[in-house]
């Protein structure tokens, strides 16, 4: 086991037995392997190679311990130096770490929670810094504890706009607990990085956005040494280490030179290069293990959840409900935490905001960041409730990909969906937003039509697992069900139903009520119509569909203010794909693209009002003969 004790000499020397330790197990993982990214790690072995033996504060034996710190690998290619890292600190051993990549090894490509010491997935460059935000946020300013997040970042991301917001909201909420560690080694997938060398360009952007900065040589095992200890001393800003390094450092003929990202080295000269860095390959590190924790400086739950109730016949705004219903949940529940990107006022999250301050993070407009905290915030056991415009959602989609990798647990709620929301135009109208969340792995769609079903899908939210999303509406919508009522996920309502039922209209949302409307219209003239809420779009019921269609003889109309691809007309088809009966289909949504105008106008534009849902209806009712 290696010491912290002897002379400057003596823990440079080690430091530097450790570095080639690593780089040299980075070489042999990716030989294994048949690919990798060796050079990439071989640069950074250096920075690791401190931080793993004086700074980093882990037990691996207790990847739980709320006292650990945090190694986030933005650049998460370079994860052959990751492992290696967890070889030398005794957590695996040789054989594990030579399974890189393969089949059915957790040691895969990039880092993935499938490891017990990584807390989120890495590899889509400009993500692992935001992340670390989040996790940031809840040590100040929730835990209240004095475990530290170090980011090891790519100088490739930082063309990425997203680490400039991570600096820039990191140094907004004085995150002295945040250590951003640039691994300034010049060299991109194809050719040379933006800035290069230029590390002054690095450090003036980086104070520029408020952060404290020092640039080191990163091969200097010293000057590494005295940057860290310098980062833990600040009290008030992050810092950024720019480090000068240089790509396949340790091996000459791939040290600094382009064409050699991703790949490993030749396997003829794969002893060539082990020899060159010189490695033994047996240090073990005896990592700081963190002290007692201090008490977690959360709110402490006030009581049983109570909902806000809303009466039937009256007119409420769901994205209002929401606001409301979050309110209330976080009052019952100290774990829940929440997001906004600025439109607070207009999500309704301004309700939390207000009753629970020490809770709410404002993200401004950076909805990538806002996704990036509230998985850094899940990350130490938060439950994060993030809002935004639904069509604003869709700038930070590789983040919501990548949070659902990470197996994280957030909440996402997009208001002003659809052409319903009138005269702001289509730039602010969320049309493909059921289409992206669907898309995303286990995750969970969830569109209501009133308030009281608004609330308790909020507070289904709370314990639902992966990645969910609620849909609301920006106007007025009449309140249809009483505050007594369940609403499950994967569950919907029928609202109309008789046996004599001609056709079924599937509607979520705002088309509820048009085709409510709508049934009663067509009742007058002898034309019986079921009436279905399908309000969890993912997962949908598929039973009462299915029953729907057998009633019916298959015909359906589903109206939704959606683009037609990935909406709820998709989920209606796909969950009847598979019963191979006959179906009289009419897909009613927004085909066109709008403009401005009232939502009543908007609405019929696009043949999604009662109007529209009727004339659907009577075409299939005539084919029925």
């Amino acid at each position: 086991m290696t010491s912290q004790t002897g002379t400057p000499a003596v823990r440079a020397e080690r430091w530097h037995a450790l570095a080639q330790q690593l780089r040299a197990d980075s070489v042999r993982a990716s030989h294994a392997a048949g690919s990798g990214h060796p050079t990439s790690s071989m640069s950074a072995a250096d920075l690791m190679a401190v931080l793993l033996e004086k700074y980093l504060v882990y037990d691996f034996d207790d990847p739980d311990n709320p006292g650990n710190d945090h190694l986030i690998f933005s650049k998460g290619h370079a994860s052959p130096l990751l492992y290696s890292m967890y070889k030398a600190a005794g957590a695996i051993t040789d054989e594990e770490l030579l399974t890189f990549r393969r089949f059915g090894s957790r040691l895969q490509g990039h880092p993935t929670p499938a490891i017990p010491w990584v807390d989120v997935a890495t590899g889509s460059l400009g993500q692992g810094l935001p992340i670390g935000v989040g996790v940031a946020l809840a040590g100040r300013y929730l835990e209240k504890r004095p475990y530290h997040v170090w980011v090891l970042c790519g100088d490739s991301e930082m063309a990425e706009g997203s680490m400039w917001e991570a600096l820039q909201h990191a140094s907004y909420y004085r995150l002295s607990n945040l250590i951003a560690i640039l691994d300034m080694n010049r060299l991109g997938q194809t050719r040379e990085t933006m800035d290069g060398w230029h590390g002054e360009h690095y450090e003036a952007r980086a104070r520029a956005f408020g952060c404290h900065t020092i640039t080191i040589d990163g091969h200097d095992v010293e000057q590494i040494d005295r940057a860290y200890a310098e980062a833990l001393e600040q009290d008030e800003k992050p810092t950024f280490i720019i480090a000068r390094t240089r790509k396949g450092r340790g091996v000459s003929f791939v040290e600094d030179k382009n064409g050699f990202h991703g790949k490993p080295l030749d396997p003829e000269r794969e002893e060539e290069a082990l020899r060159e860095i010189g490695s033994q390959g047996n240090i073990v590190v005896e990592v700081n293990k963190p002290e007692t924790a201090p008490t977690n400086g959360g709110a402490a739950p006030s009581g049983a959840l109570e909902l806000p109730t809303y009466e039937v016949g009256s007119s409420v705004a769901t994205r209002k409900a929401y606001g409301e219903a979050l309110k209330a949940l976080g009052a019952a529940r100290p774990e829940v935490v929440a997001l906004d990107g600025e439109v607070s006022n207009s999500t309704h999250s301004e309700e939390f905001a207000d009753a629970h301050p020490d809770r709410y993070f404002e993200m401004f407009i950076a909805e990538q960041q806002m996704i990036a905290a509230a998985l850094g915030l899940n990350v130490r056991g938060y439950a994060p409730f993030a809002s935004t415009f639904a069509a604003f959602l869709t700038r930070a989609y590789d983040f919501i990909r990548m949070a659902s990798i990470s197996e994280g647990d957030i909440r996402l709620c997009g208001s002003h969906a659809g052409v319903s929301i009138g005269q702001d135009g289509p730039s602010q109208m969320g049309l493909e937003d059921i289409a992206m969340m669907r898309a995303v792995h286990g995750s969970t769609v969830l569109y209501p039509c009133d308030a009281n079903q608004t609330a308790k899908l909020v507070a289904e939210m709370a314990d639902t697992k992966g990645i969910s999303f609620i849909r609301t509406t920006r106007g007025n919508t009449p309140v249809i069900y009483s505050p007594d009522e369940e609403f499950p996920v994967g569950g919907s309502r029928v609202l109309r139903s008789s046996d004599e039922d001609a056709v079924a209209v599937v509607a979520a949302g705002i088309t509820v009520h048009e085709a409510l409307e709508a049934a009663d219209e067509l009742e007058k003239s002898g034309i019986h119509v079921r009436v279905i809420d399908a309000y969890s779009v993912k997962p949908i019921d598929a039973d009462t569909l299915r029953e729907a269609a057998r009633v019916t003889g298959g015909r359906l109309v589903v109206a939704e203010d959606h683009h037609p691809e990935g909406g709820l007309g998709e989920a209606v088809l796909s969950a009847l794909a598979e019963d191979g009966d006959a179906l009289q289909f009419r897909h009613l949504a927004v085909r066109n693209m709008p403009g401005s105008g009232t939502p009543d106008e908007l609405l019929h534009e696009a043949g999604i009002d009662a109007e529209g849902i009727a004339a659907a209806v009577r075409e299939l009712a005539v084919l029925s003969g």
